[in-house]
């Protein structure tokens, strides 16, 4: 049974910088994709970042929405079995409930609608103010 849990949101002004943690319980190796997704206030979730662990190209093993590209960054901790969002150079538009997701998914098919994803957790907000 996959479980996970979101922590590190919180306030912050434009400009700043929040680095997101979810703790993966249970098993997310091989096969598994994972990724944060957020859901801005009144509006769909949409995708911010997948990580392919299994992709041996380190370069293609983080994926990224064009809105974060080169502010945000996705990457885990597989000791401690955590998965993060470091988040820099936060906008206003970045105000959210975001979310850590896992799936089993074919090789090469991380990016996918939220909707595809099984494992989820219960979200963390983030709210950037200027």
């Amino acid at each position: 049974q996959v479980q996970l849990a979101e922590s590190g949101g919180g306030s912050v002004q434009v400009g700043g910088s929040l680095r997101l943690s979810c703790s993966i319980t249970g098993y997310i190796g091989s096969g598994y994709c994972m990724a944060w997704f957020r859901q801005p206030p009144g509006k769909e979730r949409e995708a911010v970042a997948f990580f392919d662990e299994d992709n041996i190209d380190n370069d293609a093993r983080e994926i990224y929405e064009d809105s974060v590209k080169g502010r945000f960054t996705i990457s885990r901790d597989s000791g401690k079995n955590i998965l993060y969002l470091q988040m820099n150079s936060l906008k206003p538009e970045d105000t959210a409930m975001y979310y850590c997701a896992a799936d089993k998914r074919p090789r090469g098919a991380c990016v996918a609608p939220w909707v595809q994803y099984d494992y989820w957790g219960q979200g963390t907000q983030v709210t950037v103010s200027s």
